[in-house]
């Protein structure tokens, strides 16, 4: 009796970390966590993960990234373009429907069509809809939205270009040119950000903001896998916002959660220098792979957002002095347990193919050259500095403290304001804030994106240079790298431009590179089909629970014997 009790709470257990069909009607949900809050489910917003991975379950573009980051077709069935590479051509799929919606008629969701598209990309372009995303298009297609985007008939859409831009297949694999329906828009306006309607596996049930947001299974959905089953394999996906990274991981590990990434604090013992030891493997599947993602320090530059045009933070050899009194070192090593890489090499994250660790020189440890630098500028051991604030986010505090000690070993003091995620944002986007905190997440494996953060026709807040920075060199290489062929052997003629923007940056210093990240992803062990790739955006439609399979696997092996 005592062993078959005992037998019962192990099953019990086992049911409860499973989690995916626990108190769901034999549903499987897909549960994860997200830090830093979602301000917005329209993809004409998509500039955090937050929102990244959200949107990226409800709509899907033209293109989308393979497992080797390469975009291939998603709603388009096909593309070409011409000999200048400056109209590129794309045949629509058929039969590809939006979302069930009250927006709609009888509430059922309608067709496709190539002027969707145009719709959505001219939203994102027009000034009242306040895109952040405006970037991806502005100064790249033609001037008149008109002739930019053009439906040819229902299933053909062109989209035009001032001029030869190499990346700009990749950029189309961005969020920020999901398609969306105009009915949708005429229904709920502003508020389509809490009522997205889209293509995309799974639809919008329930969002309560900052506290969960539940997607559910699209029944229409329009892709099959590679076994021809219709996706998605799970019915429902459920996202908790809990702000503390340790207290998400100790949810994860009581079996609330089903996927967790990053490296809480309290979960630094399952990295030994950098590996993930073995006895945790056991226990998880464990991804750490490189991340396009560097880490950093911003100024504001715009002399503008300055009462006094003297300020420390206008002189480039105060922002070097700063750089050159942090350790890089030690935040990866000891603050981070060996995840990532310091970022001694530029603003170009060591997950992409440009990067170049002798051709491009960034800043080292060197407390002697920031004292004499400080020297230089009458500023030596902090004299006549003004009151210095860094700003952050709350789940950096740990690395925030880190550097302002650092500083004050050159005396340069600072306060630290932290904020939650979304609001130190929204505050760095407006320019409201002088130096801080920052992260440039790849969205698409090409360089360039990294050099678009400094371009000086991509002011925030509708473009991604955040710092402000103006410089007529650096904008002269980034066009001029946009002309030439990419496809040169081993890009040698495109990555000098690159190397050539990366050390002016390293100059100028307009941000001060920390780290390049790494991903680790933490997840259940009967999760199947969970890709990881450096994007770090979560694709769900594969995604299953094993349960199903490792039974008829048993029933088919004690069969056979």
């Amino acid at each position: 009796m005592m062993r078959q009790l005992l037998l019962f709470a192990v099953a019990l257990f086992l049911f409860a970390s499973c989690g995916s069909k626990e108190d769901n009607g034999g549903k499987k949900v897909f549960r994860y966590n997200q830090t830093g809050g979602l301000n917005s489910l329209d993809p004409a917003q998509a500039r955090n993960r937050a929102s990244v991975w959200a949107t990226s379950q409800i709509f899907n573009g033209l293109l989308e990234l393979d497992e080797n980051m390469h975009p291939t077709q998603s709603i388009a069935e096909s593309y070409s373009w011409d000999s200048t590479e400056t109209i590129y051509t794309f045949r629509l799929k058929k039969n590809i429907r939006f979302q069930d919606d009250a927006c709609f008629p009888g509430n059922t969701g309608r067709e496709v069509h190539a002027e969707d598209f145009v719709y959505s990309f001219q939203r994102i372009l027009n000034p009242k809809t306040r895109s952040t995303g405006a970037w991806i298009f502005r100064g790249k297609v033609h001037p008149n939205p008109d002739s930019a985007f053009v439906a040819i008939d229902r299933y053909t859409l062109q989209i035009r270009l001032q001029k030869k831009f190499p990346p700009f297949l990749e950029m189309l694999t961005m969020p920020y040119a999901f398609v969306i329906p105009k009915e949708a828009i005429d229904k709920y306006k502003d508020d389509f950000r809490a009522h997205p309607v889209g293509t995309g596996p799974f639809q919008l049930k329930e969002w309560k903001e900052g506290e969960k947001l539940i997607l559910s299974k699209n029944e229409h959905y329009w892709k099959m896998d590679h076994d021809g089953r219709k996706l998605p394999l799970i019915d429902v996906v459920q996202v908790s916002f809990i702000n503390d990274p340790n207290q998400a991981y100790n949810e994860f590990v009581a079996g609330k959660l089903d996927f967790i990434t990053g490296l809480p604090e309290t979960a630094k013992d399952l990295l030994d220098k950098g590996k993930v030891k073995e006895e945790f493997r056991k226990k998880y599947n464990v991804d750490k792979v490189p991340y396009m993602n560097t880490e950093y320090i911003g100024f504001q530059l715009n002399v503008g957002k300055y009462k006094d045009t003297t300020h420390p933070f206008l002189k480039k050899k105060f922002r070097q002095a700063l750089s050159y009194a942090i350790d890089r070192d030690q935040i990866v090593l000891s603050l981070r347990n060996g995840l990532g890489m310091p970022g001694i090499s530029g603003i170009t994250p060591a997950a992409l193919p440009s990067f170049d660790s002798v051709r491009v020189k960034g800043y080292t440890y060197n407390l002697a050259k920031a004292r004499q630098l400080l020297k230089e500028i009458g500023h030596e051991g902090g004299k006549g500095l003004p009151e210095l604030k860094l700003h952050t986010y709350q789940t950096d505090k740990e690395i925030a403290e880190f550097i302002k000690k650092q500083w004050s070993e050159i005396g340069v003091n600072v306060t630290i304001e932290s904020n939650q995620f979304v609001t130190h944002q929204q505050m760095v986007d407006e320019g409201k804030v002088t130096l801080f905190r920052g992260s440039w997440l790849g969205d698409y494996p090409d360089a360039e994106n990294y050099f678009a953060m400094f371009y000086s026709q991509n002011f925030s807040p509708v473009g991604p240079n955040k710092t402000n920075f103006v410089s007529k060199e650096f904008d002269r290489l980034y066009d001029e790298a946009q002309s030439k062929d990419e496809h040169d052997e081993n890009h040698l003629l495109l990555y000098k431009y690159y190397h050539d923007m990366d050390n002016l940056l390293i100059e100028e210093s307009p941000v001060i590179v920390l780290y390049y990240d790494e991903i680790l992803r933490i997840y259940n062990k009967k999760l199947k089909g969970l890709k990881t790739n450096p994007t770090n955006i979560l694709f769900l439609e594969n995604v299953d629970f094993g349960d199903k399979n490792e039974k008829e696997g048993e029933k088919k092996a004690t069969a056979s014997k």
